[in-house]
Formats: C-alpha cells, sequence, structure tokens
C-alpha cells in the first residue's frame, strides 16, 4: 500500500459553512460496513483528502457512523465532514455535537430543517420533484440533494429545471459515477455531484489507502475540467477547492 502524506493545504473556513456544494466538484458518500472500526474512516478521510476532496459525508446507517464522524472532525483537520442520511432532529443535533460541519438527507420535513436551522449547520435537503424544490425555495433553501438522480431522471431532468427555477442549486446524488458526472457537471445548476466510486468496496476492505487517493485525486480533477475518466493514474492536482 502506498503511503500518504498530509501535505500544506490552504485554510479551511470555520463554522458556520457558507455553501456544501462549494467544497469540490465532488462530495464524497462514505457508508461505512457494518461492525466497521470507526476508527477506519481517518484513513479513509485523510486518502480522500490528500487526492483533492475535502469535504467527506458520512452517513449515518450504521451503529458507529456517529464515532467515525467524531474521529474525523478531531484528527483530520483538513476534512470538512458532514453527516449524511440524517432522518430526525435528534440525529441532527447529535451529528453536530459529533463534529459534523454540515448534514445530508434523503429528503426533507419542515421539523429537519428547523432543527438544522437550530442546530447551525447547513443541510442539504433531498429532492425528486419540481413541487418539492419550489416548496424549499419557499423556505429560503436553494442548495438542494437530488436524489435518487439516476432513478429521477439524471442530467435531463435538472436541465429541465434550470431555466424555470433558476435560483435552485443541486448536488445529484444516487447512481451517479466517473461516467456521468461530467454530464451533471456542465449544468449551470449542478456545482457538484455526490457519490462512492472513489471508495470501492474491495480497497477499503484492504485499507489502500494509496488506490483510493489516486481515485480521489481522478475525480477532483472535474473541478478543473478534466475528464472524469475510469482509470487510476492521473496527474497531480489541485482541484480540492474549485467547483464548476
Amino acid at each position: 500500500m502506498a503511503a500518504m502524506t498530509d501535505a500544506p493545504a490552504p485554510p479551511i473556513p470555520s463554522a458556520p459553512l457558507p455553501s456544501v456544494l462549494a467544497l469540490g466538484p465532488v462530495l464524497p458518500v462514505v457508508v461505512l460496513d457494518g461492525g466497521a472500526d470507526p476508527a477506519e474512516a481517518i484513513p479513509l478521510a485523510r486518502a480522500l483528502v490528500a487526492g483533492g476532496l475535502r469535504g467527506v459525508e458520512i452517513t449515518l446507517r450504521t451503529a458507529d457512523a456517529l464515532e467515525a464522524v467524531r474521529r474525523v472532525a478531531a484528527e483530520v483537520p483538513r476534512a470538512v465532514v458532514g453527516a449524511g442520511t440524517v432522518l430526525t432532529a435528534r440525529q441532527a443535533v447529535a451529528a453536530r455535537d459529533a463534529g459534523a460541519r454540515f448534514l445530508v438527507s434523503p429528503g426533507w420535513t419542515d421539523r429537519l430543517l428547523t432543527a438544522a436551522r437550530e442546530a447551525g449547520l447547513p443541510l442539504l435537503p433531498g429532492v425528486s420533484t419540481a413541487s418539492e424544490v419550489m416548496a424549499l425555495l419557499e423556505r429560503g433553501v436553494e442548495e438542494m440533494k437530488f436524489f435518487p438522480a439516476r432513478a429521477a431522471g439524471g442530467p435531463a431532468y435538472l436541465q429541465a429545471l434550470a431555466s424555470p427555477l433558476p435560483r435552485a442549486r443541486f448536488c445529484p446524488t444516487g447512481g451517479v459515477g466517473p461516467d456521468s458526472a461530467a454530464d451533471y457537471l456542465t449544468l449551470p445548476n449542478v456545482p457538484c455531484v455526490g457519490g462512492s466510486w472513489m471508495l470501492p468496496p474491495e480497497a477499503v476492505r484492504a485499507r489502500d489507502w494509496g488506490r483510493i487517493e489516486r481515485l480521489a485525486r481522478e475525480a477532483a480533477r472535474l473541478g478543473a475540467g478534466g475528464p472524469a475518466g475510469t482509470g487510476e493514474g492521473g496527474g497531480d492536482v489541485s482541484a480540492g477547492d474549485r467547483c464548476r
């Protein structure tokens, strides 16, 4: 396994986070296996950041996910860690207390919006219809998660929303991979995409952090206008702070 270095990087803005969508062209979605040691999230997050992806969404789908958020927040200062699959107000508060800087949800309710605001954290609420987008715009929310992106209509659907709903900006997640990410990122209302293709399960199980860093670097190239690619090479870039 290749060794990684934690080279100097631009300072991360202090809370509150101005915009989740400005963290980079790709938001990695981390789903820890049940029973996995939450401490393994630390080298995983370091690999993502070293590759140019400093935003890290850890989904709250396993019992130890909050502990993983806590570990990354405490031990990987260059990462901006957030909690995904947030469904309740209680989870929003627990994620904030664990050190999460942002929240992501597959959908939204007024109670969840209120909880996120009271916690002082930006929330990417999930939407899949124009009516849901309009309802969030009425509530002052302009940044949203488009989920499940592929099943809900993909790039063509978001392109159709751009003209009638120009204030809404999206992070498509769900079925997004290196073969489709660039199609989303060419749209005027899509600053970034979410996905887990840079975290192959076999690489995570093998603790192959060098491979994950290489895949993260390829994903970060999207922010510099580079090709998505499906290989694992790619040159050295510093696109983690840029977003199309």
